[in-house]
């Protein structure tokens, strides 16, 4: 099972974010479990200081931007 993380406060390219992260998973066919990481310590503690961002397993992805279904599927396999 991949671990997604969305680093964020909740803005509208963080859920953009979330749903393209969901649907990438969906079309690989892969378990997955999201979580929000929207306290802002939790986000630089991943020493990341723009958001939106994906970890996937524990590793920072994508910072300060919204990837392509595709682009987040390339991640993901």
């Amino acid at each position: 099972m991949k671990k997604l993380q969305i680093l964020g406060t909740g803005c509208p390219k963080c859920k953009k974010l979330t749903e393209t992260a969901e649907a990438a998973a969906k079309e690989l066919g892969i378990e997955y479990e999201i979580e929000k990481v929207t306290n802002l310590n939790d986000i630089m503690a991943f020493g990341v200081m723009m958001t939106p961002a994906l970890v996937v397993d524990g590793q920072v992805k994508v910072v300060g931007k919204v990837p392509t279904v595709e682009e987040v599927k390339k991640l993901l396999v």
